[in-house]
This record gives structure tokens, sequence and C-alpha cells, in this order.
């Protein structure tokens, strides 16, 4: 038996319901990855700043899903002077256009690009992100 969805009562999840899978996903990730990785705020907008686009280069606000803002931890120093926490931003827009081109589930799109994110807060390779992401599991 198929399923068909009526997609014209569809309603994309809204920040609140972004902020609930991505605290899903985090939940799911290895104790140790979530004990390391401290007091780092997990930020869910719609959009990155023109800001952030530009000092990035990006022309497109649907062209960055994520990003991580901080020093990674194998930059950090004791000595260093904290003027903000370390953040990642998951951007709400960018992540939906992706989910409706890529296939994916939404649950594992939000999962990937916050291991991805993170895994930059520890200065991780990017196959050390894929293991960790392998390790969490899919939605």
């Amino acid at each position: 038996m198929t399923f068909a969805m009526d997609w014209r009562y569809a309603v994309a999840p809204g920040l609140a319901e972004f902020e609930e899978m991505a605290a899903i996903a985090w939940d799911r990730l290895p104790d140790a990855f979530r004990s390391r990785a401290g007091d780092l705020i997990i930020r869910i907008e719609d959009y990155p700043t023109d800001e952030v686009l530009d000092a990035l280069g990006i022309d497109d606000s649907l062209g960055l899903l994520g990003l991580y803002h901080g020093v990674s931890l194998d930059r950090k120093s004791v000595l260093d002077v904290l003027s903000q926490p370390d953040m990642v931003f998951l951007y709400r827009r960018p992540l939906l256009d992706e989910w409706a081109e890529s296939g994916e589930t939404l649950g594992d799109l939000i999962t990937h690009v916050l291991v991805h994110e993170v895994g930059h807060h520890f200065g991780f390779s990017d196959d050390d992100m894929a293991r960790i992401e392998a390790a969490a599991g899919g939605s």
C-alpha cells in the first residue's frame, strides 16, 4: 500500500520544532562527545546574518546550513580571555531547502550538520566527524 501525503496542508517546522529536533540529535550523540563539548551553545536561526555571509564570501543566504562560532578546543589556551561563549548555529531555512532537495530525513540532515559544526569546536577532521555521526545513527 502506498501512502501519498497531501502537501497542500503541510507546514514546515518552525524554530521551536527545530530546537527540539536539534536537542534530540544532540541527545543521540555519544556521551563522551557531549561531555567534552562543555558549555557549547546550540542556536537555531532562520538564516545566517549578512555579516556572516559576507565574512565567509557566501552570496546566497541559503548557501550555509550551519556554523561554528568560537575557538576550537585544540586551539584554546587557559590564558585566553573569553568574550563570547562557543556556539553552533543551525540555519532553518537553508536546512529546509537542503532537506527538500536531498531526499534525506530532516532529522538525519540536522544531525549531520550538528555533528559537523560541533566537530569544528573540537578541531576534528572530517573522518572523525563521520565516525561520530555514524555512532549517532539515523532518525
